[in-house]
């Protein structure tokens, strides 16, 4: 499932195409047809994301929220000789410039902004909204028995991490991933809520996640490029069994809440304070 970046990728993209233009909007699979016929020919206002949450604003008829889920994905291209669509197509929008093909989400729904407030309401904060800062995450974590790796992923505590951030921002830190959440330090998660929002940043302007150091990158270390699906330098996501880049032991993975959790036993160690 893509994680927060992507989506704020997502929504910046749709703003540079589209926002301020009029757009043509259809739906070829059928499902998004009543509610693709009602904005059609109207202007996009805006586009924002919350977690992997994305809403697409149209004064006065409301959002269209998508959450892509597992199997949503995006196609974009240039506005001229727009291709046909496929029936596979949940919603086309089409511009001046270029047209985004949106296929498969769990999600594409048109919503009243009361209806959107409340998504936001049951979010944890982001950390790639400017707005939001750790505090009432901090809240619930630091009264919480929950595992810390668990309350990463859970959307209400913090929206937009998934199992790449929350694998690579514990092993930053040197924290237990099984850590229950109310034994973590205040300084623990100050530094932890800061290095997501860098590194979700940087995820958003590079489209793909990178979380090594400097000095452990592959020029630094004289090793290969990681090769992998989401194509970023990592510490310890889908290292299973590799040695680690800082102390050379062997990565670990478990199961934890339906995914699979990544870590490293001797720079994380249950014993120990988390580094910060």
């Amino acid at each position: 499932m893509p994680e927060g970046h992507t989506i704020h990728r997502l929504a910046a993209d749709h703003r540079d195409a589209f926002a301020g233009r009029t757009v043509r909007t259809t739906s070829p699979q059928g499902k998004f047809s009543d509610s693709a016929a009602l904005i059609t020919g109207q202007e996009l206002a805006t586009a924002e994301a919350h977690g992997k949450h994305l809403f697409l604003g149209f004064d006065g008829l409301g959002w269209v929220h998508i959450h892509l889920g597992l199997f949503g994905k995006y196609t974009w291209g240039p506005g001229r000789a727009v291709p046909p669509p496929t029936d596979t197509v949940r919603l086309r929008l089409v511009g001046p410039d270029a047209y985004a093909d949106l296929r498969g989400p769990t999600t594409c729904t048109l919503i009243t902004d009361a209806e959107k407030q409340a998504i936001h309401d049951r979010l944890g904060p982001d950390p790639l909204r400017p707005e939001h800062d750790g505090e009432a995450a901090f809240a619930r974590i630091s009264r919480s028995r929950t595992s810390v790796a668990a309350l990463l992923m859970d959307q209400k505590v913090v929206a937009g991490v998934g199992n790449v951030y929350r694998a690579e921002v514990l092993f930053r830190h040197g924290i237990d991933p099984y850590r229950p959440g109310r034994d973590l330090t205040r300084r623990e998660w100050d530094a932890i809520w800061s290095d997501l929002v860098g590194l979700m940043r940087e995820g958003v302007r590079n489209n793909r996640i990178d979380t090594v150091r400097p000095e452990h990158t592959p020029e630094a270390m004289g090793r290969p490029p990681r090769v992998d699906d989401h194509g970023g330098e990592v510490y310890v996501y889908r290292r299973t069994g590799q040695p680690c880049h800082v102390c050379d032991g062997e990565i670990r993975t478990a199961g934890l809440a339906a995914r699979n959790l990544f870590w490293c036993p001797e720079c994380q160690p249950a014993q120990r304070i988390g580094m910060v």
